[in-house]
């Protein structure tokens, strides 16, 4: 399992992120070889399908999620970006996990900010979350932790150019082929760039998927934020269809769905975009 973890590592991590540096590749590699000890038998494909839609499951797993957005700003403009999130999981002890997901976004966009296009890297934003192995009193998953905001974003358009920290927790059920829950964060952010504006935002993202006996996996969601400092909200619907399948040696959930932006600014998109995911998975 480990040199399969090395050489998916090395081999995909440095094409997705080639803006990356070598030592922050390296360090991602080394973060999910460090976990490969906590796989400790063979699973079903519904079993890791079910485990996709847990936040803080004890699975390593890499998804690639490329998302296209339009009709954004006062140029109509548009945006494709791929979020690189991967999730690694690690013992503490006998009774606890530390789930580590990040998401670090490639971006290209157009007419976003008018008259212009950038691409490059986004803000990426790291949690920890602290969980339980065994589910609690009436089947209850939950994790909670800290959420790190690092302006690792390449271009002034495509950065808040700010520091931020904040809380995290996720709370979910799974009862049968069901799962439902949801995450939230809040960042509150200051340092970096003197002329940018602090930042404090709230993420809300309830879910609800439904994973049939051969791997089909449907899920609804929303990925609302809430701008604190402007009062606004962003909140886009997704409905998604995955499934997971194997190729060689290699566990894989391919999928897609459609976005819907229910309510935003006037510099947000609107209307319909979509979704396409891309996830390794790493089980033993």
């Amino acid at each position: 399992m480990t040199t399969q973890l090395l050489s998916t590592c090395l081999g995909t991590f440095p094409r997705v992120a080639t803006n990356l540096s070598t030592p922050l590749r390296c360090a991602a590699c080394f973060t999910l070889l460090a976990a490969a000890p906590l796989a400790t038998h063979a699973q079903s494909d519904e079993d890791l399908a079910k485990k996709l839609s847990n936040p803080v499951a004890a699975l390593i797993s890499v998804p690639f999620q490329f998302n296209y957005d339009r009709k954004i700003g006062s140029d109509d403009g548009h945006k494709t970006y791929m979020n690189f999130q991967p999730v690694v999981p690690m013992s503490l002890n006998a009774e606890w996990n530390v789930i580590s997901r990040t998401i670090v976004p490639v971006v290209s966009q157009t007419d976003v900010v008018p008259g212009s296009s950038q691409s490059g890297l986004g803000d990426t934003t790291q949690s920890f979350f602290f969980s339980p192995k065994a589910p609690g009193p009436g089947g209850l998953i939950w994790g909670v932790g800290p959420v790190l905001l690092l302006p690792t974003g390449t271009e002034p358009e495509l950065s808040a150019r700010k520091w931020g920290a904040g809380p995290t927790a996720v709370v979910l059920k799974q009862d049968g082929a069901w799962t439902f829950g949801a995450l939230a964060n809040h960042i509150w952010g200051g340092g970096g760039v003197q002329s940018r504006p602090p930042v404090s935002s709230t993420f809300i993202q309830p879910f609800l998927s439904y994973t049939t006996k051969d791997a089909w996996t449907y899920t609804l969601n929303s990925e609302s934020t809430y701008d604190w400092r402007n009062k606004d909200w962003q909140v886009p619907v997704n409905a998604l269809v995955t499934k997971l399948i194997k190729v060689g040696d290699q566990r894989i959930s391919l999928g897609g769905g459609v976005r819907y932006w229910a309510v935003n600014t006037d510099s947000g998109p609107h209307g319909w975009g979509f979704r396409l995911v891309a996830t390794l998975l790493f089980p033993e």
